[in-house]
């Protein structure tokens, strides 16, 4: 490798932890707002993301797939849906694939407070879109995902 291509490589390799050291930032950012937007609806950040994981799935799924889904443990998700199950969000129902693994599915009350999430998440995201190009939005949205798929590869 020449000097130039060295350099090259530093650069990259400065601008992806720059990504990274910005990504947790802005985990951060989103959960403490996400917790805001929904906490009248019963529900926080980590909730509204296991109902959206639910809600996403065209098939009912057991909490492991859940998980999966969601970049998660099983063990944090299986927390969360027994405390959603206590408030009424979710129910467990049996599996025919599997007899211990329940699948998880929302209540009535799950959706209607899933709905009302998603319907002000939608006016939350247009205030921040606001000024910003459909086109910089994308291309932010590609370099993180393609990093995500880099490191589920291993």
């Amino acid at each position: 490798m020449n000097m130039y291509d060295r350099r090259l490589q530093k650069l990259a390799v400065e601008a992806v932890t720059e990504l990274i050291l910005e990504t947790f930032r802005l985990n951060g950012r989103l959960l403490e707002a996400g917790d805001e937007l929904v906490r009248h609806l019963g529900l926080t950040s980590a909730r509204w993301q296991v109902l959206g994981a639910i809600d996403a799935s065209p098939v009912p799924l057991p909490i492991s797939h859940v998980a999966r889904n969601m970049g998660l443990s099983r063990q944090a998700v299986q927390r969360l849906a027994n405390e959603m199950e206590k408030d009424g969000l979710v129910r467990f129902a049996p599996n025919p694939h599997h007899e211990r693994a329940k699948l998880v599915l929302m209540t009535d009350q799950g959706k209607a407070a899933f709905r009302s999430a998603m319907a002000k998440q939608r006016r939350w995201a247009e205030r921040l879109a606001k000024g910003l190009s459909v086109d910089t939005i994308a291309e932010a949205a590609r370099a993180v995902r393609e990093l995500r798929q880099r490191l589920e590869k291993g």
